[in-house]
């Protein structure tokens, strides 16, 4: 996989913590940013895909109207 090279600009504290994290990982700040970028990018993927799914499924959905809406607000709330 080819890798290109990025800048960031991050709170020193919240890099002083990431670094430790990599630290206790056993992993560079490099690696472990990508890695979190990776499951980032994967749940998305699947959100999207679950997104699609369901859309499809409601879709197929019946509600016996066959997308005609034959009454009003008023029909079906009494005042």
């Amino acid at each position: 996989m080819e890798c290109q090279n990025v800048t960031l600009s991050l709170p020193k504290e919240l890099l002083r913590r990431a670094k430790h994290i990599a630290v206790e990982r056993g992993m560079s700040l490099s690696g472990l940013l990508a890695q979190l970028l990776e499951d980032l990018t994967r749940r998305e993927d699947r959100y999207l895909k679950a997104k699609e799914l369901h859309l499809a499924m409601l879709g197929e959905f019946d509600l016996g109207t066959e997308g005609v809406v034959t009454w009003t607000r008023s029909d079906l709330h009494e005042r």
